[in-house]
């Protein structure tokens, strides 16, 4: 498994760089990162260079239903990949309309070194109800069938809906790892998959999530 850790500066950073390390292969990051990579979270344009360098097949992005871009790394990847991908996505919306919550959807990266991103749209957080739990895991899920679907290794997640859409960090990476880890054990496509962690906290969660996988893997 590959591992895009931001935050390797703080003390937390430091401990999950030790303890991932034992997972997998880790690319550490803080805000001053050097070597061509960023972990500058107010610099979204190099933050999205940085996801172009560690060149995953398929990167996703946590889009909203419009597919049209908006703020925070959904409009960092649609502004460095070009207006192709904007064009794509047009595409995509005059063939089958919006993308609704838990779907996704694929498209050609535009100038962006991946073959494709995978456009995927997670719940709205309002407390809990109208299953947004399983809408959330159902985006994850049909990110990874796109992928295998089209024969990629590789693919990069975000932490999906939560941003601005408001859906609980702890929870949230839950789903993630959980749904991840339990496609992976049944298909042979993709064969790694990158979780992007934007802060300590979200890493963290990420960290306690897998270690606890792996010692149940090996028990």
């Amino acid at each position: 498994m590959n591992i895009l850790l931001f935050g390797k500066g703080g003390q937390v950073g430091w401990e999950l760089r030790r303890s991932l390390s034992i997972l997998g292969n880790i690319v550490a990051l803080d805000h001053d990162s050097r070597d061509g990579l960023c972990g500058d979270f107010t610099n979204l344009e190099a933050l999205a260079a940085t996801v172009r360098r560690v060149a995953p097949d398929v990167i996703v992005n946590a889009a909203n239903p419009s597919l049209m871009g908006g703020g925070g790394v959904d409009g960092a990847i649609h502004r460095a990949a070009g207006p192709q991908l904007l064009e794509a996505c047009k595409t995509v919306r005059q063939q089958q309309g919006e993308c609704p919550p838990g779907h996704a959807v694929i498209t050609l990266a535009g100038n962006l070194p991946a073959r494709a991103v995978i456009h995927a749209v997670g719940p709205v957080w309002h407390g809990g109800d109208q299953h947004v739990a399983s809408i959330l895991e159902e985006a994850y899920r049909n990110c990874l069938r796109l992928a295998a679907d089209n024969g990629y290794k590789t693919m990069a997640f975000p932490a999906i809906s939560t941003g601005v859409y408001g859906y609980p960090k702890a929870a949230a990476a839950t789903i993630a790892v959980e749904t991840v880890y339990r496609y992976l054990s049944l298909k042979p496509l993709p064969e790694k998959v990158i979780f992007v962690c934007f802060d300590d906290d979200t890493t963290h969660l990420y960290q306690r999530l897998l270690t606890q996988r792996r010692q149940e893997l090996e028990s």
